[in-house]
């Protein structure tokens, strides 16, 4: 038992570059911006909005969360957007991370309560509370700690059960029979764009296409055991799909795709900018100029 805890922890805590930390951080608390301002901006209208209306999930209804008011969405605005910003820059990390975390979660607890759950937000909402558990991390910083991999660990595990529990959903509310449905067919039909309505006329291909998106989605798992260009190619599998839902239905999926990015070496990114650049000798100097910097006359003495 104490055999597996220890396999268990070495495999949960299995040391990381704190650069990959720093470059995560990044991704994360800029994403949150777009957020805010974009894809869940009806909190601020929320707000303003009837009290009865809200019908909180079982989170807010086990934190007590409030129905929202003006005051309290233009706060908690505020607040995401000024904590990510300090946060991102690495000062006080954990402590503006820990405000970023609260505020960020009560915003998404108000958004979901309005009818639709955006399980796209899993990753990113595991992300802004253990990122700030990793404490100070430079993108120069190549040293490795427990407390990266940790959090790296975290956040990859939250985006690959974004996946594997959209696959028991399916299942859950569909049946096995959820493949061979119409799903992907009445998607086009509601909000498809030219580049996917021509599928409608082979629906065979998209009853092919369900099959393997549920299979790809079970086997999710598998980004957290791959390494090399393993995982690299999975990673890049998940990524063009959803590249392709978007274009074809308008779905983008963006907080678990930027979160991809922590399977990858972000760490290489800072090696990249720190290459020095290696000049070939004489680059730069005339071609009338000699070694010295003396200009060389027209038979290829010195002058004098």
């Amino acid at each position: 038992m104490n055999r597996a805890v220890a396999c268990l922890a070495g495999w949960w805590c299995r040391p990381a570059p704190a650069s990959r930390i720093a470059w995560l951080r990044v991704l994360t608390y800029a994403f949150l911006w777009l957020d805010v301002f974009d894809f869940t901006g009806d909190v601020i209208a929320h707000g303003y909005g009837a009290a009865e209306l809200y019908r909180p999930v079982l989170l807010a209804r086990l934190l007590h969360v409030p129905a929202p008011n003006p005051v309290t969405v233009q706060v908690l605005r505020v607040a995401i957007l000024a904590g990510a910003v300090v946060a991102a820059a690495g000062w006080r990390p954990r402590l503006s991370g820990t405000v970023v975390a609260l505020a960020y979660t009560w915003w998404q607890l108000v958004n979901m309560s309005y009818g639709k759950v955006d399980h796209d937000h899993l990753a990113i909402l595991a992300a802004v509370w253990v990122l700030p558990t990793a404490g100070v991390a430079s993108s120069r910083d190549d040293s490795r700690g427990e407390a990266a991999g940790f959090a790296l660990r975290c956040v990859q595990v939250a985006v690959t059960g974004t996946y594997f529990l959209s696959a028991l959903a399916k299942l859950r509310m569909g049946g096995p029979d959820w493949p061979t449905g119409a799903t992907f067919a009445w998607s086009i039909v509601r909000r498809g764009s030219w580049l996917a309505h021509p599928l409608l006329d082979v629906p065979h291909l998209l009853v092919a296409a369900q099959f393997g998106l549920l299979t790809a989605e079970l086997l999710s798992p598998l980004l957290l055991v791959l390494r090399g260009r393993w995982r690299l190619a999975l990673v890049l599998f998940w990524a063009s799909f959803h590249l392709v839902t978007y274009l074809g239905i308008g779905i983008h999926f963006l907080p678990t795709a930027i979160l991809l990015t922590a399977f990858l070496p972000l760490e290489r990114v800072a090696a990249w900018v720190r290459r020095p650049v290696v000049r070939e000798p004489g680059y730069g100097r005339s071609p009338a100029t000699s070694s010295s910097g003396t200009p060389r006359t027209g038979n290829g003495s010195s002058a004098s």
